[in-house]
């Protein structure tokens, strides 16, 4: 299927799930004769979208793979409402089951869809993705030579892992107007452990590059070691940082909270669940900033969230990525699923982490960015004066701020 017609797929997918939302939201506040009504609209709207994949088939210049077109139609449906949502057909699930925790090797990248492309959200460091120099906002054209234009964000995951020391081709859109081609090896992907040291002024520095593998255990030994050095604030470094369960940042959270809602889950079949700070988890009362950028997600989003809406830190860089949900299968008639969202986590204020992001109260953008802006949404940090390679504004200010706080 040549490009035209999963551009038209695509957009009609997109389409259709914005009328089914519509009539979605229409029904739930409705009488019951207006939720009828309302509920007639979306199969209307269902109508037109199979007379278009019909007019497709039939008056097309020429007759496109219908399981293609099919496949491609599932994706941009579920990548309109969801950029970490997978249709996988029934092959592919197979795969997938068999497969994804067979294999140790992989490349260190956290991805998710946009804009059809899968997309890095970030890159562990030390992995293979960092050493190539592959960073936040890079799009993935092609995976072992099939590209990626509609692939399911969990069939792409399964593809670039595979037997360490293997290799495997990438085709990659990042700044410069010609895709680049990598061929990168697989690797047992070991995350890096907590750094943390002294700055000037009794500021106590700890970098997390990646959550989950014990290191919310790393940073409360972190906290104690600065505290006997003198620590007087702290900072706290989630840049980048996008591994781990919500659950992570639940713990992570906690470290520095003794009270007050952390985060809450909630779908539309999984009731509310609430995770509240526990006062016997809480190690430190010191002045608290926490940095942020493009590349924080799952985990260290919900810390930083809670952070935040409990007053309890001053966040400072760029609004996070977005990323925070349950994602489960759930296997059709057919073989094929649906990997999807059935539930999301909010910060203490009732935004949901996953739609909005994270938006520091200072907004500084990094001096080098690397690669393209991740969200044409997302809120413009601050123009930044002309800065050195070396430089580090959001640290800057970061300092600036703790240096000020009590």
């Amino acid at each position: 299927m040549n490009s035209r017609t999963k551009f038209v797929v695509v957009m009609s997918s997109t389409c259709l799930v914005a009328l089914l939302l519509l009539g979605g939201v229409v029904s739930k506040g409705a009488p019951a004769d207006d939720r009828a009504s309302a509920d007639n609209n979306v199969y209307k709207h269902l109508a037109v979208y199979s007379e278009v994949l019909s007019r497709i088939k039939s008056e097309y210049v020429e007759e496109p793979d219908m399981s293609s077109v099919t496949l491609g139609a599932m994706n941009g449906l579920l990548e309109a409402i969801d950029p970490y949502a997978s249709y996988l057909n029934a092959e592919q699930y197979k795969e997938y089951l068999k497969n994804f925790d067979t294999y140790r090797g992989d490349l260190g990248m956290v991805l998710a869809k946009k804009f059809g492309y899968i997309t890095v959200v970030s890159v562990i460091p030390g992995s293979p993705a960092a050493k190539a120099g592959l960073t936040t906002g890079d799009m993935l054209e092609s995976v072992k030579g099939i590209a990626t234009r509609d692939m399911p964000l969990a069939y792409a995951n399964l593809l670039l892992k595979g037997q360490p020391g293997t290799t495997v081709d990438l085709s990659v859109l990042r700044r410069k107007p010609e895709p680049q081609k990598l061929t990168m090896t697989r690797a047992v992907v070991t995350a890096p452990s907590v750094e943390s040291k002294m700055l000037a002024d009794g500021i106590g520095y700890i970098k997390v590059a990646a959550m989950g593998y014990g290191r919310v255990k790393e940073v409360a030994t972190a906290v104690a070691d600065l505290q006997k050095q003198g620590a007087k604030k702290l900072l706290l470094d989630l840049r980048y940082s996008a591994s781990g369960s919500p659950e992570d940042g639940v713990e992570l959270a906690n470290l520095f909270l003794d009270k007050g809602l952390i985060t809450y889950s909630l779908g539309q079949k999984s009731p509310r669940k609430d995770f509240d700070a526990d006062p016997k988890k809480d190690i430190t009362t010191l002045p608290l900033v926490v940095l942020t950028n493009r590349g924080t997600a799952a985990a260290a989003e919900v810390a930083a969230a809670a952070l935040q809406g409990d007053k309890r830190a001053s966040l400072v860089g760029e609004r996070t990525y977005g990323d925070a949900s349950v994602l489960r299968p759930i296997t059709m008639d057919d073989g094929s699923a649906i990997i999807l969202s059935v539930a999301k986590y909010y910060s203490p204020e009732g935004k949901s982490i996953q739609d909005n992001g994270v938006t520091p109260e200072e907004l500084v953008a990094e001096a080098e960015a690397g690669g393209a802006d991740v969200d044409d949404d997302s809120e413009p940090a601050p123009a930044a004066p002309a800065a050195k390679p070396t430089e580090d504004l959001i640290l800057q200010k970061a300092i600036e701020i703790a240096q000020k706080k009590g």
